[in-house]
């Protein structure tokens, strides 16, 4: 379980994505991505008489919105676990920036917010622990703020 609060939950849709870039004949082409992200993947009929077409895409950045909740709360924990995982979430922005800059496969818009959500964990996760690293040295001084 210890496993788990090591390293990040936004792995997981990155290793989707990269599974859909490189399934396929077309590998490393952005129309290939584009195209198997767009097409529809859901219809649901609202109550306006309207229909919520759902595509890969969107599902994708859905679920990394919801894994970015549990890792923003993951981030308030301390000790070394937490500390690993802020070096494993920087490692996972990393690898994100270079695969968006390097490979047409991943020069999409899809896979450029799944980029800024594992930047925000990596901010997130530093901040949360500045903050309470100030805390706890204040405390241990005697100071109150």
């Amino acid at each position: 379980m210890r496993l788990f609060t090591v390293f990040p939950l936004l792995i997981i849709p990155v290793a989707i994505y990269n599974i859909i870039a490189i399934s396929g004949k077309e590998f490393a082409t952005t129309a290939y991505v584009r195209g198997r992200m767009d097409e529809d993947f859901i219809s649901v009929p609202m109550a306006s008489e309207a229909v919520w077409n759902v595509t890969p895409g969107h599902a994708l950045v859905a679920v990394t919105i919801l894994l970015l909740f549990f890792e923003l709360l993951k981030s308030t924990g301390f000790g070394r676990a937490a500390i690993m995982n802020h070096a494993f979430s920087m490692v996972l922005f990393i690898v994100c920036l270079v695969e968006f800059l390097m490979f047409p496969a991943f020069a999409t818009s899809v896979f450029f917010l799944i980029m800024m959500m594992c930047l925000l964990d990596v901010m997130a996760g530093f901040m949360v622990t500045i903050a309470s690293a100030r805390r706890d040295f204040g405390v241990a001084e005697g100071f109150v703020d």
